[in-house]
């Protein structure tokens, strides 16, 4: 029997490799760190987010979208990108989680606030995150709405407690209920699944939170801060990244 080749023994399988070069550039990366406020954007504006001319970003977007990291869907002349799934988003969120801290913090004022509005409350993707989020997650888990014994369930009170609050669950998706993220900032988990998208919709539908410019960075209102009291019994300390201190 002849040698078998190095190269030979790696055509079948997976390309990771492809995968990972998608996300070796800086400029693609910021783009899917961008998009994890499950808003479809254009190019333009993700050209100005990052930084780079509009006719790189187009170049950039179209690896992304071939090789199925971003959806892509036009109106009239223009071209909106966005994350393709949560499945995708769930990935960037872990792989943010895991990436090495930048050695560089922000100088301006503006810069800090904004990195300080991010760790606070941010939306990833679809659901809470940031200290707002592990918070509510927390307080759930305290309140016996969910059970982490024997991986992350949806405990039967957590299933009134929804229902006492209206939210409801779409009953034709695949996604898990509940699911566990860490959180890149916190380094601890968050909750998502379709659970944790419902309670983040609920959230904005009964403005218990706003948006923060056109960031992801989210604000807790003053009927949020008296909801989630209400509600999970969260107290107002919950933030180690308040913008004001």
């Amino acid at each position: 029997m002849g040698d078998v080749s190095i190269r030979d023994a790696h055509v079948e399988g997976p390309d990771l490799a492809a995968l990972a070069g998608l996300l070796a550039d800086g400029t693609r990366a910021g783009f899917c760190l961008a998009l994890l406020d499950g808003r479809a954007w254009t190019a333009i504006e993700l050209a100005r987010h990052v930084g780079v001319a509009a006719s790189t970003a187009t170049e950039h977007l179209n690896l992304l979208v071939a090789g199925g990291l971003l959806a892509q869907e036009r109106q009239g002349r223009h071209r909106y990108v966005r994350l393709a799934d949560p499945a995708t988003a769930e990935l960037i969120e872990k792989l943010a989680s895991m990436a090495p801290r930048r050695s560089s913090a922000p100088h301006s004022l503006p810069a800090v606030n904004r990195a300080r509005a991010l760790a606070r409350a941010r939306t990833c993707y679809d659901h809470l995150a940031g200290a707002l989020g592990v918070a509510v997650t927390t307080a759930m888990t305290d309140g016996g709405l969910l059970d982490w014994e024997q991986g992350l369930t949806l405990t039967g009170k957590g299933t009134a407690w929804l229902e006492e609050l209206g939210i409801t669950l779409p009953s034709d998706t695949r996604r898990p209920p509940v699911r566990s993220c860490l959180d890149w900032t916190e380094r601890r988990p968050h909750l998502a699944g379709a659970v944790g998208a419902a309670v983040c919709r609920h959230a904005f539908d009964s403005r218990w939170i706003t948006r923060i410019g056109t960031s992801r960075a989210v604000a807790l209102t003053d009927t949020g801060r008296r909801a989630l009291r209400e509600h999970l019994g969260l107290s107002d300390d919950w933030s180690r990244a308040d913008p004001s201190s």
